[in-house]
């Protein structure tokens, strides 16, 4: 064979793995599916307080995330990394109740897989545009209070805002 019969060869070997690539059926109808509480997942800064209105953590990171049991619970969460104390704010991950039409959520004595503990968690809402990012952005907005064993009676309240993924809304 001569260098000319091998390049044409080549060549057309190369268009027709090119061609053959290109092709996109069969993806018509693929269809990635959702998760019951998709609505409500997210990452929020949040905002912790105590009843008397005293700050105890600022723009602390949380997520809520479907627990993938298929039965409309998910994780609210404020881990940040793999380690024992990766945490940013009051070291809380605990699986909630939620009740995805009307955007809430809740969770009575269940545990707190962040330190072992206890937690209640009650008034839980998420509210569509009622929030804004650091730099007014509006967003939706996330209310919940948390009580935990160590400290019963002791109402914790957390405020926010989704985060936006824009750097100039990042804390």
């Amino acid at each position: 064979m001569t260098k000319l019969n091998i390049k044409k060869i080549i060549v057309a070997l190369f268009a027709i793995a090119t061609a053959v690539s290109c092709d996109n059926q069969g993806y018509d109808d693929y269809n990635p599916g959702s998760t019951p509480t998709q609505a409500l997942n997210g990452e929020w800064f949040i905002d912790i307080s105590d009843a008397d209105g005293n700050v105890l953590a600022q723009h602390t990171l949380h997520k809520t995330y479907d627990t993938n049991d298929g039965d409309g619970t998910m994780y609210l969460s404020d881990r940040i990394g793999p380690g024992a104390d990766d945490f940013s704010g009051y070291y809380l991950e605990s699986k909630v109740q939620t009740n995805v039409p009307n955007f809430t959520f809740s969770a009575n004595d269940v545990e707190n897989a962040a330190d072992g503990t206890r937690v209640t968690i009650t008034n839980g809402k998420i509210i569509k545009g009622a929030g804004h990012s650091r730099t007014g952005v509006v967003t939706d907005s996330i209310y919940f209070e948390g009580e935990f064993d160590y400290d019963p009676g002791n109402k914790i309240i957390f405020a926010g805002h989704r985060r936006t993924g824009f750097n100039e809304d990042e804390f």
